[in-house]
Formats: C-alpha cells, structure tokens, sequence
C-alpha cells in the first residue's frame, strides 16, 4: 500500500531541513558564464595588436603645431595607396584614401602620426601599421620684417624663433635703418627691441620669442 502524498512531501521537507541544518551544501547546476567579446580599447588599438611604444627620447621641445595649408608627406609602412604628400585644406582638415577627413590644424607632428595610425587600425588594417609623417612646407605660420633691412617681406616661422634669429634671414639692414628704435607689433600689442643693446648681451628680455602673425619693424 502507497504512502499518502501528505506522507511523502513531509518527508522530503524534513529530509531538506536536516541537509540544510546539518551544513552540508545544496547541489545547484548553474549555466556556465558566457565571457564578453573583445572590444577595442579607448585608444582604439584592437585586441591582441601591440599598442605603439613611446619613443625612448626625450619629447622635442616646442614641437611643431601643423596648421591650414601646411603640406605634409605621410608615409604607411608597405602600402603605397595610403602613402603620398597631402596638403592641409583652408578648413584645416587632412582628406587621406580610405579614412576621409581628419582634423589636422592644431596636431603636433607625434599626435597627427598616433591619430593616423590608430585609425587605419581601427577601419583598414587588422593591427595599427608603422606612419611616419614630415612637415615638406609650412604655410600656416609666418612673421613679417619692414623697413630698413635689405630684405623685406613675408619669412616662414618653422620652429621657435627669437627677433634676433629673425634678422639673420632679411640679407643685413640698410645704411640708415635706426637699430635703437625697432619694435614688434603683436596684435595690439607695440613691443620694444633695441638691436644695439641684445647684440652686446644687454636687456636680453628684449629678444623675444616670435609667434605666429608677428610684425618687425625697422625704423629708417
């Protein structure tokens, strides 16, 4: 004869209890976890790809900030489609085969290689491939000499440049240029420079560093 239904659920209740109270662990099957797809880092460097390694030297000082018109030669590492020399549109975006439109004004030479470089990782290449870039001509930053010099007229400013390095590119001064009463015009800014005193290592502070736009002038 059958136990009673009552009679059987009392005793898988007690026959649980006394499991649970004597310690001993209820066995539970659990699905197995599902591991997260790879994703590509903030850098955009792809999983198993070797992130670029910083160069062992030390950072250039004053590094070159490329601008609207400079013109650039971007070479990538075994493909010559991608390579070739570019110039920086107006709007100061760079157009590159393959990646379209990339803002370059503003990028040191190191940052635009890194942003290069990541974006072909990221839609063209599987890895991150070797970019090298050169500045070929800078025609985004100028300085301006007037007056009594043998050379007037516009000079590119390729790096950092003091009033007195500037004068070594106008060909001397003229016979009766005033070399006491020079000044820098800097937006509405009217700077002094005595050329007489900085040549004889007097006021150095004079001899300012040029920025971009900046206006010398030679009194005659």
């Amino acid at each position: 004869m059958k136990p009673p239904l009552r009679t059987v659920a009392f005793l898988l209740c007690a026959t649980a209890c006394c499991a649970a109270q004597s310690g001993e662990p209820i066995q539970k099957t659990l699905p197995a976890p599902v591991k997260p797809a790879e994703a590509p880092d903030a850098s955009g460097i792809k999983p198993g790809c070797e992130a670029e390694k910083p160069s062992p030297e030390a950072p250039t000082p004053n590094p070159y900030v490329i601008g609207a018109l400079d013109v650039l030669d971007i070479r990538v590492w075994n493909s010559p489609n991608l390579s070739g020399i570019f110039a920086i549109g107006s709007d100061g975006l760079l157009s590159m085969p393959l990646l379209g439109q990339l803002k370059a004004d503003g990028e040191t030479v190191d940052s635009l290689t890194r942003l290069v470089r990541n974006r072909l990782g990221a839609s063209v290449f599987e890895c991150p491939p070797e970019v090298n870039i050169q500045v070929l001509r800078n025609n985004s930053k100028k300085y301006y000499i007037y007056g009594g010099v043998l050379r007037q007229g516009e000079f590119p400013l390729n790096g950092p440049m003091t009033v007195m390095d500037a004068f070594a590119n106008c060909g001397g001064f003229k016979d009766f240029a005033n070399l006491k009463k020079i000044y820098v015009l800097r937006g509405n800014q009217k700077l002094n420079f005595n050329y007489k005193e900085v040549s004889q290592g007097k006021n150095p502070a004079q001899n300012i560093t040029l920025r971009n736009g900046d206006r010398i002038f030679v009194p005659e």
